[in-house]
């Protein structure tokens, strides 16, 4: 593989914004992630969420930061998301 094909790959990551709501954990967040989403039958807008395991290895967020989580190969479990950074505390 080449250079350009690499950096084409890492590109496809997806990534989340989402608030953290527990850094209980050493070297691990939750973050809980809303989206907004037109209900199947009645067609209203709703809200759901969704909690994300994500490495945070300097242990840099806290509880309510909003932060940018990347996809990332499995660590462990449950645990496939890694902090890109806090957008703000």
């Amino acid at each position: 593989m080449s250079d350009s094909e690499n950096q084409k790959k890492a590109g496809l990551q997806k990534t989340r914004v989402g608030v953290v709501t527990s850094d209980a954990m050493d070297k691990t967040i939750i973050v809980e992630v809303m989206r907004r989403v037109p209900h199947p039958r009645f067609k209203k807008i709703v809200k759901r969420t969704s909690k994300f395991f994500a490495h945070d290895e300097g242990e840099e967020a806290k509880v309510g930061d909003r932060v940018l989580i990347e996809e990332t190969p499995p660590r462990s479990k449950k645990k496939c998301w890694d902090l890109k950074e806090v957008l703000s505390h």
